[in-house]
């Protein structure tokens, strides 16, 4: 039959059959790289207006980081699910269903893009009012937002254009497509600033722009990238049954994408009770969520190679994928924070040479930056779960685990004593009790699925 008929040419990493620790770790490296470029859009925006615009123009952007990071964590949980979804059926070698799916996504993405961007300008004004925005810089940060909302149908595009390539082991395109929407956007930007003088309008049009061009380079190549993930436009039509499925899939993710920030938002408003100097602490973050972008990477590789191989019933490639993920991750991080945790002093005196921001810095990456495994540990069996279909458990322990003990934690633990190291020990905490609510979740999923395989024979 054609929908079980196994494609020839299958662009990408083959998933199913050879080594695995070694194309996980290239699988990952270009998911970890798209998220320092995606970070990139927002920190050229706030460098670019804060060095010839000014500081109103520079908070103005600041300060609406909460709301477009909380809109992006749940666009990328969303498009996690077509991922998901796709790299089944290719494993499984059912290409009907991979069109089927890869057209549904796209039109998803669309319709949720106009979505976001219709209750987005709806709710700008009540969420610059609940992040208590300053007077003095309201009318900026609301320029920038509403404009920047204008641009979700183009970002929600792309992110579930990347999924679509990364499902079948094509890391590589999305990054390049994004690496040239940065260098666009930051030309457009010193346009804007330097030659027009378009101020704060002139920056977020131009990244408006970036992601337009973003999604359209990735919708043309999806129009002419060989089968089976080829975007047929005159085909374009929502499936209910696969929609259903990326939903089941990706809404879970999504809503504890928004968990994980927003319960980071609840942490952030009471370093920032603590002074100056602690939230200036805060050039360490930089460095753990350019550390974490890595982490995320080996945990949607997880997903993939899951994916595609639980699509195949080959249950033991599994199993051996999420035991060399721990292993690939642990080496990996292990390189990248000793020297960085040696470098400490260095690094964080780079941003504030003050010596106490320098010493809350350090104290930050030794508690934070140096146990981002268990954080990764957590993310893996995540991934993993997801891959087989389940997102809905992960979801909850993070809810409980994760936003649930920090919360806690700032109302009993920190309330007794109110210190920064007391503060920031709830990352670790929290990571260690999800952890292992996480691996008994996984196990007992793993157990049921053995039984349904057995069951399947």
């Amino acid at each position: 039959m054609t929908e079980t008929k196994k494609q020839s040419h299958k662009p990408g990493l083959d998933m199913l059959h050879g080594s695995i620790a070694d194309k996980l770790f290239y699988f990952a490296m270009p998911i970890g790289l798209m998220g320092l470029f995606e970070q990139l859009f927002n920190s050229a925006d706030v460098f670019l207006l804060g060095h010839f615009v000014g500081k109103d123009a520079m908070a103005a952007v600041g300060n609406n980081m909460p709301v477009i990071g909380l809109l992006v964590t749940l666009l990328i949980g969303i498009s996690l699910g077509a991922n998901v979804t796709i790299a089944q059926y290719l494993g499984a070698g059912k290409q009907e269903k991979v069109e089927e799916t890869v057209q549904t996504a796209i039109v998803m993405a669309l319709g949720l893009g106009v979505l976001l961007t219709a209750v987005g300008e709806l709710i700008a004004h009540p969420a610059l009012k609940i992040l208590a925005v300053p007077e003095e810089v309201h009318d900026l940060a609301a320029t920038y937002l509403r404009i920047f909302l204008l641009g979700m149908p183009f970002l929600t595009l792309y992110n579930f254009e990347a999924a679509i390539f990364r499902s079948c082991g094509d890391g590589k395109t999305p990054l390049y497509s994004l690496v040239a929407a940065n260098l666009l956007n930051i030309t457009l930007d010193l346009l804007s600033v330097t030659v027009f003088d378009w101020g704060i309008t002139g920056v977020v049009s131009a990244t408006v722009l970036s992601f337009a061009v973003n999604s359209g380079i990735l919708f043309v190549l999806l129009c002419r990238t060989p089968q089976p993930i080829r975007l047929q436009r005159h085909k374009m039509r929502l499936n209910g049954h696969e929609m259903g499925k990326i939903l089941h899939i990706g809404l879970p993710a999504g809503i504890q994408g928004m968990v994980f920030a927003m319960s980071n938002v609840v942490i952030q408003s009471s370093i920032n009770s603590l002074g100056t100097a602690a939230m200036a602490a805060a050039a360490s973050v930089i460095i753990e969520f350019n550390i974490y972008c890595f982490v995320n990477g080996f945990s949607q590789a997880t997903t993939t190679f899951v994916g595609q191989n639980y699509g195949a019933r080959k249950l033991s490639r599994c199993f051996a994928t999420t035991k060399a993920a721990f292993w690939v991750e642990g080496l990996f991080l292990l390189c990248i924070t000793v020297p960085i945790l040696f470098f400490g002093e260095h690094v964080i005196g780079f941003f504030n040479p003050d010596p106490q921001v320098i010493r809350l810095g350090v104290l930050r990456l030794w508690w934070v930056g140096d146990t981002l495994y268990l954080n990764g540990a957590m993310d893996i069996l995540s991934g993993a779960l997801r891959g087989y279909g389940y997102s809905l458990p992960p979801a909850i322990v993070a809810l409980i685990g994760i936003c649930g003990v920090r919360l806690v934690w700032i109302y009993t633990v920190f309330a007794s004593h109110r210190d920064y190291l007391t503060l920031i020990q709830a990352y670790p905490v929290s990571w260690i009790i999800a952890t292992a609510v996480l691996a008994v979740v996984y196990w007992q999923c793993r157990k049921y699925i053995v039984k349904s395989a057995l069951a399947g024979r």
